[in-house]
């Protein structure tokens, strides 16, 4: 037995357990009011609603949350940012990232199942309509697609970087790409159709219910709707704001959601082609992630907060911009001084500075000298921490950013950056030392 076959066995086994009762739904505000889900300690930069409304949420913090009553489950196995989710069905669930790799969450289990990875950024899945493919879009500028039943993985070559897929009624592929285009690949083992070629990376995309049309958002704001067969156009809702960073389609109630890098959400009727609402979500940065409650009267958005957002689509309009779209490291400069700037620009969005559990990225720096490394309780460290004898203090804190963190903790999940002014970093040690100072 092939090792490929052996993990889609693994998977259809993890797949056929018993009833999906964790995924039950309750308590969330009635869809005529504003409701939030608060808890990650990042950006919430990936949504999915499942067909019974189970919200999950992907955040910078590189945690999934499963919300029930407006309370989050946890699920934790990445080692970077979540970025794409899709329920398979009611109660299964995949999530992929930052850190190339794609998890099965099967009912109950807080412990998710490898089921592969890519060789660079995941940024989208979709499923087929049966059922029993998981398709996945990744920067390596290749299409993973993952059996969820005997078989074994295949990739499909695209030669640029995917952002988005979506997959037709009759099984056909479609990829947004980098470079500008939509191709449609009917036949993994044939070239694709050119459907769009744009000339600005496409960023989302998505199929009508009925596969015969396709709506697209781009880099530079395009926002159109053409024939999925023959590309022509059907519709073209640009308007002067760009990127194009979310789209979500309802099809009962005939709406397709825009959001985009102002912090706007646009709703269009699919059924006149028209403008419904033009609403501003945020009160400042984007709108990357949208998706819509089983009866379409919600429409869950996100962007800069740790927060999810649900907004009653009949209110829409109505209300006031409610994502923040503020954090730390956006603050002034001239407001700061050096120390407590390089902080914010380099520390602030993985690290906080007060004791307990902060649902960042990365653990607490509250009275970090003197820590040996990858022993703060309860925080999931990268392996290669574990025996570490590593102790934070002035030198080791001033070698990680004059060295990088892949130099000086080579395999750590802490991303690559460096302070290559020995200034700066002495400014950054000596705000660390009296901000995370433990008062006696």
């Amino acid at each position: 037995m092939s090792a490929h076959a052996g993990m889609s066995r693994k998977i259809c086994a993890i797949l056929g357990a018993a009833a999906l009762s964790w995924m039950g739904v309750g308590g969330y505000a009635d869809a005529d009011e504003f409701t939030t889900l608060k808890g990650h300690g990042g950006p919430v930069m990936a949504l999915a609603v499942s067909p019974e409304g189970q919200v999950a949420t992907g955040s910078f913090d590189n945690a999934v949350g499963l919300w029930r009553d407006r309370s989050p489950r946890w699920l934790e196995a990445h080692d970077a940012a979540v970025t794409a989710l899709a329920f398979i069905d009611a109660g299964r669930l995949v999530t992929a990232g930052d850190d190339f790799t794609l998890y099965l969450w099967p009912q109950g289990s807080s412990k998710g199942e490898l089921i592969g990875r890519h060789q660079g950024k995941i940024r989208a899945l979709a499923v087929t309509p049966d059922h029993e493919t998981l398709v996945s879009a990744s920067w390596d500028g290749e299409i993973g697609l993952w059996p969820l039943d005997d078989g074994s993985e295949r990739r499909i070559t695209v030669g640029s970087g995917i952002n988005d897929v979506a997959v037709g009624p009759d099984g056909s592929i479609y990829a947004a790409t980098m470079s500008g285009q939509i191709l449609v690949y009917e036949d993994v083992d044939s070239p694709p159709r050119r459907l769009v070629d744009q000339g600005f990376g496409i960023n989302q995309l998505v199929l009508g219910p009925d596969g015969d049309w396709l709506a697209y958002g781009a880099v530079d704001g395009a926002t159109r709707v053409v024939d999925s067969q023959s590309g022509d156009p059907v519709a073209d809702f640009t308007l002067e704001r760009r990127p194009i960073l979310a789209i979500a389609h309802h099809a009962e109630t005939a709406r397709l959601a825009v959001g985009d890098g102002q912090g706007y959400i646009m709703m269009v009727d699919t059924d006149t082609w028209r403008i419904s609402a033009d609403f501003r979500a945020t009160r400042s940065g984007p709108v990357w992630a949208l998706d819509f409650a089983p009866d379409g009267r919600t429409i869950w958005a996100a962007g800069l907060d740790d927060l999810a957002y649900g907004w009653p689509v009949a209110l829409m309009g109505e209300a006031e911009a409610q994502i923040a779209g503020t954090r730390g490291f956006l603050k002034d400069p001239a407001t700061m001084p050096n120390g407590e700037r390089q902080f914010m620009r380099k520390c602030s969005i993985c690290h906080a500075l007060d004791p307990g559990d902060s649902r960042k990225a990365g653990p607490s720096l509250h009275d970090v000298f003197g820590r040996p490394a990858g022993t703060l309780a309860g925080y999931r460290y990268s392996e290669v921490l574990d025996g570490s004898d590593i102790i934070w203090g002035e030198a080791t804190i001033d070698a990680l950013f004059d060295l990088g963190p892949d130099h000086y903790i080579p395999g750590s999940k802490m991303p690559m950056q460096r302070i290559t002014d020995p200034q700066d970093r002495r400014d950054l040690i000596a705000f660390l030392k009296r901000a995370t100072k433990v008062e006696k």
